[in-house]
């Protein structure tokens, strides 16, 4: 199903030169027909879809899709909209950018497919380091798989410089205990976003990331 059209990506390239109020005001029936419907319907097949693969997710569209204004409060940039359409399907939702699933970033510039723990508060590092440090074998296996090297490489996050005294041991096999997030992501160009097998192409990614998916999800419980 073709979800975009090229439209799509042309509001994107003109909003990033006309990103202020009055041009979105006077583009807004284009944004809502070229770009806000289609992306509602698409996020909604793809829960449809991740639900058949994990029946934890059931959210609707409007609890997964983020705002396109931005968060201008504690920002230099005050461009008041993002560049982008985006979405994070999981089982609490946009609401909670802590607990894993799969966040959609859609602009005229690329796709991108992200993945993990992005926002962790510190008693879920300290849950997060324990289930590395009780399954470290079961995490490296996950990250060896040749289909999640080839597309996601291997996982990223902002890092401490000091970790406690009982876990140094085991960060010389594993840098991973450094970390305060633990996410993954990769791009496609944006004339995927324009393919009839858009969705598919999703949840093959989706699938992909599965298993560490599920691996972080049991490290918060």
């Amino acid at each position: 199903m073709k979800y975009f059209t090229k439209e799509y990506l042309k509001f994107f390239k003109n909003l990033a030169a006309n990103n202020h109020k009055n041009w979105f005001d006077n583009n807004r029936k284009i944004y809502e027909l070229v770009v806000r419907e289609p992306f509602k319907v698409f996020i909604s097949d793809v829960i449809e879809a991740v639900y058949q693969i994990d029946p934890e997710i059931v959210i609707e569209p409007k609890n997964a899709i983020f705002r396109i204004n931005r968060d201008i409060r504690f920002s230099k940039d005050k461009t008041p909209y993002k560049l982008f359409n985006s979405a994070l399907i999981s089982k609490t939702g946009r609401k909670d950018k802590s607990y894993p699933g799969i966040y959609l970033e859609l602009s005229s510039e690329r796709l991108a497919i992200f993945g993990g723990i992005y926002m962790p508060d510190k008693e879920q590092i300290q849950k997060v380091r324990k289930h590395i440090l009780d399954n470290d074998d079961q995490l490296k296996s996950i990250l060896s798989q040749f289909d999640f090297k080839k597309s996601y490489g291997t996982i990223k996050g902002t890092q401490y410089k000091r970790i406690p005294k009982e876990i140094q041991e085991a960060a010389k096999s594993q840098p991973l205990f450094y970390n305060k997030q633990w996410y993954y992501e990769f791009s496609l160009p944006p004339k995927t976003i324009l393919q009839d097998n858009l969705l598919e192409i999703i949840l093959k990614y989706y699938k992909i990331s599965h298993p560490l998916q599920q691996f972080f999800i049991k490290a918060l419980q």
